[in-house]
């Protein structure tokens, strides 16, 4: 059988989810590291596994694949792995969860688009502070909200870690290191408590795996 490899940089935050499946998964691979700030990401061979530049890419079953959602739905579909629940409106809410972090606060604070916002604005390490604060603290406040739901059990979606726990603990991780006021968010903390507290997700921890 091919190896599987991931190609990934230790501190994205969509990396860090595909870490945490593929640990849930029991699936063994290699890590390939990626720059980001050295902008390997952007050199021939990378762009040769993720044609948008930007990671995490995973070459697993004799196929290369991109974007963290669509990896993590492949590994619960191929491996059986119980990411989404078995009934559309719970995989309708998962995926509402799941997007909520990577279609919504992640894209407005992914590095490419701080660092326009910073050129732009001239203003530093001030500006960027303030911009991740606002969009993270934003964005997880709603998430809070939404956890607001029968559904909702130790995990985020019941008593069982899944893709949106997936999502929510590297965003949590980002929370912390840009210092957001999580102090209105319990539900989401103690969500993310149950899941640091997992082998999986504690070895896909970007202080686990950093070079």
């Amino acid at each position: 059988m091919a190896e599987t490899v991931l190609h990934d940089y230790w501190r994205s935050s969509a990396s860090y989810r595909v870490r945490i499946a593929l640990n849930m998964a029991g699936i063994d691979y290699r890590s390939v590291p990626v720059d980001l700030l050295a902008k390997e990401h952007k050199s021939a061979e990378h762009l040769a596994y993720n044609p948008q530049g930007l990671v995490p890419a995973l070459e697993i079953d004799g196929h290369s694949f991109a974007q963290s959602l669509a990896i993590i739905e492949y590994l619960n579909e191929t491996r059986a792995a119980g990411f989404l629940p078995s009934d559309p409106v719970g995989r309708q809410r998962v995926r509402q969860l799941s997007y909520a972090i990577a279609m919504e606060i992640h894209p407005v604070c992914n590095p490419s688009v701080v660092a326009e916002m910073m050129r732009q604005a001239g203003d530093g390490e001030a500006a960027r502070q303030a911009w991740m604060q606002k969009f993270i603290g934003d964005g997880l406040a709603a998430f809070e909200k939404l956890l607001d739901n029968p559904a909702t059990g130790q995990f985020c979606h019941g008593d069982a870690p899944g893709m949106a726990d997936f999502c929510l603990v590297p965003q949590v991780y980002n929370a912390r290191r840009w210092e957001v006021d999580l102090g209105a968010m319990p539900h989401l903390l103690e969500i993310a408590g149950h899941c640091e507290a997992i082998d999986a997700f504690a070895t896909a921890h970007p202080d686990r795996v950093k070079p």
